[in-house]
């Protein structure tokens, strides 16, 4: 790197592929103002790039590096907005500040560069592999169980926040009931009984962080109860299989089909627990039907089984009022988890589950030593969002929002993927589909992140071989992006075929 011999402030940098030794050939594929901002950034740590520096024009640097002009623009800009840079007209982009060094690091850490494509989808999945999905950016993100984040009632829930603190005492800001606020637990007491038809005292309620929560305090509960493996739906999230294994619990498959789960699948097993979608199965859609959930009810009583009911995305149904949540009619034998991550944002990490008396005490012990209880101050801004009717607001929101991207999904398999079998009730926040091919679904979801369409293959969340396909979220994309992205998966589907 070269340097004038003015005085600080009038030092420029020769533009060109001299500009910090960047060569073309280290430009990645995705993520380039990424690349460029972080090397930037390691530069203005070590000193490479000393206050007062220019940095070279975006056009010149583009031209160097082979990249568009966006890309560099892109990058200059985001160091502005950090206070490293600023812009100065026809003097160009000049240093400004520099990052805080870390005293004892012996260099600059590097940032992460984000997995290829056919790195995320090369293996088995592993415990990281929703890390890794979302480090990699896409343009479409049509993976399932993202809800419309865009969507969150921001004005609404400021509201409610600038009403709590006014009135909030300061012995609210102490150390609470590791079960949650008592305002959260009525309210949620309230939500559910009005929107799931579960009658619960607000002392049944244990607050949570977020389902995932839920199942690592209960699989660590039942394993210290002695119960080594947990049923589960085949196919059934990959998710909730982590954080059971994670338990050492063993999740043996259980088939579903179009009427949901296989009872007589489940009894062959011999498990003494079943963890089970029923209102809006993960991932086919199907929704558990009345013999069934006679014949699963029976199983309970007869054997004594545990149902854990995982009520993910239960208010989101479209064509009638969703089916009565399981624990309303098999309260001794049901587990029940719920949370607002697919109502509001996955962001509040805050769910909630009530359990039989049976295993009541031992999961607020098993709370109360993972945290001591969640943070507070969220739990009451949701606990005045809920009673005043505004989550109520937002869901009637969400339905209609949903529902047009769902049809706009619909419309557009039909027209890009005709051969495509499409799965799921008019419910939730995704569909799955499945079709004939001699070639991995993986492949097929690794194309098309290529091309810059994120999806989750059906085989991720499959314990046992089965039709290739594709799990598709629709909640956080607009039509446009929708049919686009369907578009790309019928191009992508076309060339492997």
């Amino acid at each position: 790197m070269n340097r004038s011999n003015g005085d600080c402030h009038d030092r420029s940098i020769t533009a060109g592929a001299d500009f910090l030794h960047l060569a073309v050939d280290e430009v990645p594929r995705r993520g380039k103002s990424d690349w460029l901002a972080g090397q930037i950034r390691l530069a203005l740590a070590d000193s490479r790039l000393p206050v007062g520096s220019r940095l070279p024009a975006t056009r010149v640097l583009a031209g160097e590096l082979g990249v568009s002009r966006g890309v560099v623009t892109e990058a200059y800009q985001r160091l502005i907005e950090d206070g490293h840079l600023a812009g100065q007209g026809r003097n160009g982009t000049i240093v400004v500040g520099a990052p805080v060094a870390t005293p004892t690091a012996t260099e600059p850490p590097r940032p992460t560069a984000p997995p290829s494509p056919g790195a995320v989808f090369a293996a088995t999945p592993g415990a990281a592999v929703f890390d890794a999905m979302r480090m990699v950016r896409a343009r479409i993100d049509l993976s399932p169980g993202l809800p419309d984040l865009a969507g969150f009632p921001r004005a609404a829930w400021l509201r409610t926040e600038r009403r709590v603190l006014d009135h909030l005492a300061a012995s609210d800001l102490g150390y609470g009931d590791p079960r949650g606020t008592p305002a959260l637990r009525l309210a949620i007491a309230n939500w559910i009984a009005r929107n799931r038809g579960i009658r619960a005292d607000p002392d049944e309620v244990l607050i949570v962080a977020g389902t995932a929560q839920t199942l690592t305090l209960l699989g660590r509960v039942l394993y210290d109860d002695g119960i080594s493996a947990v049923a589960v739906e085949d196919p059934g999230s990959l998710g909730a299989r982590q954080h059971l294994h994670n338990c050492r619990l063993g999740t043996p498959p259980v088939a579903v089909d179009s009427e949901g789960l296989r009872v007589d699948e489940l009894r062959a097993t011999g498990e003494a627990a079943v963890l089970l979608t029923p209102a809006h199965q993960f991932p086919t859609g199907v929704v558990l039907r009345g013999s069934r959930r006679a014949e699963l009810m029976r199983w309970a009583r007869e054997t004594g089984g545990l149902i854990i009911e995982d009520d993910y995305d239960a208010e989101h149904r479209y064509d009638r009022s969703p089916v009565p949540a399981l624990r309303s009619v098999l309260a001794d034998h049901v587990v029940y988890a719920g949370s607002v991550s697919k109502l509001l944002a996955p962001a509040l990490r805050i769910g909630w589950v009530i359990a039989p008396p049976k295993y009541r005490d031992a999961l607020v012990d098993a709370k109360r030593f993972t945290d001591l209880g969640n943070a507070a101050l969220p739990q009451l801004v949701l606990a005045g969002f809920m009673e005043s009717g505004a989550l109520e607001r937002q869901l009637r929101h969400l339905r209609r929002h949903h529902r047009r991207r769902r049809d706009a999904m619909i419309e557009a398999l039909g027209t890009h993927l005709p051969g495509a079998t499409v799965h799921g009730a008019a419910a939730g926040l995704h569909l799955t589909v499945t079709f004939e091919a001699g070639f991995a679904d993986t492949h097929l979801a690794a194309e098309a992140l290529a091309r810059d369409v994120k999806v989750h293959p059906l085989s991720w969340h499959s314990q046992r071989p089965r039709r290739p396909g594709l799990v598709l979220g629709y909640a956080a994309s607009t039509p446009a992006d929708i049919r686009r992205g369907v578009a790309t998966l019928g191009d992508v589907l076309r060339h492997l075929s």
